[in-house]
């Protein structure tokens, strides 16, 4: 454990941008699963999950959660899947 304070203050903050991590990293994980499903199933939303699931991966890009040529590949491969369903 920490004894000096920023290092405790470091340790809190760190907890907390872990936690705001974890979640927006899990709902890009649940918007793409919805996607792919809708596509699978030819569901009639597909397009709009899909847009949405691009707009999910687009914000971890931006806040660094995601590489940009990780979130390069994960749209390319939403839109590939898209396209060949239609």
């Amino acid at each position: 454990m920490a004894n000096i304070k920023s290092a405790k203050k470091r340790i809190l903050t760190a907890q907390k941008r872990t936690e705001a991590n974890k979640a927006q990293k899990s709902d890009l994980r649940t918007g793409i699963k919805k996607a792919n499903t809708a596509i699978a199933d030819n569901s009639a939303d597909k397009v709009e999950l899909v847009q949405s699931a691009i707009g999910k991966i687009d914000k971890a890009e931006k806040n660094g959660i995601l590489h940009k040529n990780n979130a390069s590949r994960k749209k390319s491969a939403l839109a590939r899947s898209l396209n060949a369903s239609k």
